[in-house]
């Protein structure tokens, strides 16, 4: 069997260093989309949109986390685990769970531990959660949950796992946004240290059962904390608190997504869609809490 969940398990943890500065934090913000909000005349030069482009005035949105370092350990290093040897082009990102200890800075070293935490028998698929705690000299920055979906992986009679789902938010949105996806975003996303040719490389993508490469979940992931932050926090980037979503659908470049964001005093219920193909869903059992 491709995945052995003893095995898995009793990996022990892996521990490096990493480290990140502004022009990191830069990167990844005009990766998820800084500077490009169709809500503002001038969003390159808007005061709000600089908090997240220029060095002097810079703030880091949460879901930096997802990438800082390069993003390792992350997806794929988690793919190379003791007990886990699968097929790339059967993987996907399933859900991302992440919990903030406290503001991230805009630049510094950290350790960061990365283990399996958990293995799902889903049937026809293996789910793989993989934990990422990272902690500086001052203490726990933040942990991160990464869902691998793993197509082909399931059946052999092992735990299926809790349920995620959650009931869907009830009565109208307080807040509804759009927020176009440049055909070239993939390529600039994946240089915060994503390279699955799933998202660059046409003939990949084919092999992986789609017409042509798709957006980071990660990418979308991003774009929407930003929106519930620009919009509900007051572009607060230190109040949000926690942060998950399961993957429900890909995201093409050149999309547009449809953000339906419901206040509920201490937690954000969110929905995104995608609009050209009649509000399919991209993210869905998302909640941002904060203070």
């Amino acid at each position: 069997m491709p995945i052995d969940e003893a095995v898995a398990l009793a990996a022990e943890p892996r521990s490096g260093e990493i480290s990140w500065n502004s022009k990191d934090v830069q990167l990844y913000h005009l990766g998820i989309g800084a500077a490009a909000n169709p809500d503002k005349r001038s969003p390159a030069t808007d005061p709000d949109e600089l908090r997240y482009t220029l060095e002097s005035r810079l703030h880091v949105l949460p879901s930096f986390a997802t990438v800082a370092g390069n993003g390792s350990p992350g997806v794929i290093s988690g793919l190379s685990m003791p007990g886990v040897e699968v097929d790339l082009a059967k993987v996907l990102h399933g859900g991302q769970s992440l919990t903030v200890h406290r503001p991230l800075p805009v630049q510094g070293t950290a350790t960061a531990t990365g283990r399996i935490a958990a293995v799902y028998d889903k049937g026809k698929a293996a789910v793989l959660v993989m934990r990422t705690e990272v902690a500086d000299a001052e203490g726990p920055l933040w942990t991160n949950d990464a869902q691998i979906f793993v197509r082909g992986e399931g059946g052999w009679g092992g735990d299926r796992g809790p349920s995620t789902r959650l009931e869907p938010p009830t009565g109208e949105p307080d807040r509804t946004v759009e927020r176009p996806v440049r055909e070239d975003q993939a390529l600039l996303y994946r240089l915060s240290g994503d390279w699955n040719p799933l998202h660059a490389d046409p003939e990949f993508a084919k092999v992986a059962g789609f017409e042509r490469p798709i957006l980071h979940g990660l990418c979308t992931y991003g774009m929407t904390l930003k929106a519930v932050v620009d919009t509900l926090l007051g572009g607060d980037v230190t109040r949000v608190r926690s942060y998950d979503t399961r993957f429900a659908g890909v995201v093409y470049p050149g999309e547009t997504l449809r953000i339906r964001m419901w206040d509920r005093g201490g937690s954000v219920r969110v929905a995104v869609s995608a609009v050209e193909r009649d509000d399919a869903p991209v993210l869905a059992d998302t909640i941002v809490e904060h203070s």
